[in-house]
């Protein structure tokens, strides 16, 4: 199943990857591209966390999204693309909403080498980046990838060093107000965003791109 992966980056590092638990909060646009491409890039454990169900303006983006699968749970139908994918995965999803009533009770379960935030909520994310840091695990924040249309503007980089997002922009002040002086990687988008109203935007190829980046960026960073 991995040998052309094999090829490219040998037995040693796939050995690596398989031994790793990635955990993903948020299982949409982004995270759903990012869990299934980690699945095929031989990451064996991987945590889900997501709320929502499939709906039909989720056709547009994710990878989950069928007219076949609206209305079902959004960690139910990935577990099966995961399972399609790799048979020997091991999976473990909580259908809830990750806040910071809940998020050391299950954090703290399992033994997590990456922490991918692809969730929406702005709480949510200081509370993963905060648990990420006081515990020492390795994770990036995904920004917003609404309202864009250039995937090739997605970037990795410091949040210090993020522009024309507004979640960023939030985040960097919260940042500075608590003296958090650690790196805080996030995939960023340097293009402006577009003023369509009160809904948000999307396409089919800028969320996804971020996906594919952020699974870049962990299964590089896995083998150095």
């Amino acid at each position: 199943m991995f040998d052309r992966l094999e090829l490219l980056i040998g037995s040693d590092n796939l050995n690596k990857i398989e031994d790793k638990t990635v955990l993903i909060v948020g299982v949409g646009g982004v995270g759903g591209y990012a869990a299934t491409s980690l699945a095929r890039s031989g990451i064996k454990n991987i945590i889900i966390i997501d709320f929502d169900k499939v709906d039909i303006t989720n056709i547009n983006r994710q990878i989950i999204a069928y007219h076949s699968t609206i209305g079902l749970k959004k960690v139910d139908v990935l577990e099966k693309m995961l399972l399609d994918i790799n048979p020997n995965m091991n999976i473990i999803k909580y259908d809830t909403f990750l806040n910071n009533e809940n998020i050391n009770t299950i954090f703290d379960r399992h033994k997590i080498d990456y922490i991918i935030d692809a969730c929406d909520s702005i709480n949510t994310k200081k509370g993963i980046i905060s648990y990420s840091i006081a515990n020492n695990i390795k994770f990036i924040s995904s920004m917003g990838t609404g309202n864009r249309m250039d995937p090739t503007k997605l970037e990795i980089m410091d949040l210090r060093k993020t522009n024309n997002d507004p979640i960023a922009r939030i985040l960097r002040k919260w940042a500075k107000d608590n003296k958090i002086n650690k790196k805080i990687p996030v995939l960023c988008s340097l293009e402006v965003p577009k003023k369509v109203g009160n809904v948000v935007s999307s396409n089919s190829f800028v969320p996804s791109t971020a996906g594919f980046i952020i699974t870049s960026y962990v299964i590089r960073d896995i083998i150095k």
